[in-house]
């Protein structure tokens, strides 16, 4: 079935490219959610009357959309999140989540303009793309953390692993001896 196309649709073309789809997809699609009208005479007329404000409603779109990429570069979000001992987080961060903070930020943006093809599973710094308009994506910084720390600074347990770590091995049988009898002295007063 051919259409005349009324709005950019991703994978298929422009405004006023005129396409073959398959009829199902353009009935149950398309055609209802105004996205394009069926190729005839009278609806490719009606299209280039309608061509002058829809080139004023993009232009309006695409100057909106540049301020929000300007108002979102360098844009950082933080999540807290349990996590297991490999850094394995006891849940995930979505898209929804991220869409989620970026609205309590001031800035609506709809979840499946974020791209994140998986949901992050542990914890690290990780760069998102989100796509503002058609060809204007923005790269957002998105942080993963324990709750309580700051993004690269090192865990408690880290700490603790670092810690033990610290303690020096004895260079001989000597030092060992000592260092047993000062540890059962200190473990009996």
């Amino acid at each position: 079935m051919k259409v005349i196309l009324n709005d950019y649709v991703e994978h298929l073309g422009e405004r006023g490219d005129v396409v073959e789809v398959k009829p199902g997809y353009a009935r149950n699609y398309l055609l209802p959610k105004g996205l394009a009208y069926p190729d005839t005479p009278g609806n490719r007329r009606l299209f280039e009357q309608e061509q002058r404000r829809w080139q004023e409603i993009d232009l309006r779109r695409r100057t909106a959309a540049e301020k929000l990429v300007a108002e979102l570069e360098g844009t950082e979000l933080l999540f807290e999140r349990r996590a297991g001992e490999s850094d394995t987080l006891f849940g995930s961060v979505t898209s929804h989540d991220i869409a989620h903070a970026l609205a309590e930020k001031g800035v609506e943006i709809e979840r499946r303009r974020v791209e994140l093809h998986d949901p992050i599973k542990a914890l690290g710094t990780y760069t998102v793309p989100v796509q503002v308009y058609r060809d204007l994506k923005v790269d957002l910084t998105v942080h993963v953390v324990r709750p309580g720390e700051q993004p690269g600074e090192p865990g408690a347990e880290a700490e603790a692993e670092a810690e033990e770590s610290a303690v020096e091995a004895p260079e001989t049988l000597e030092e060992a001896e000592t260092m047993t009898e000062v540890v059962e002295t200190a473990g009996g007063e």
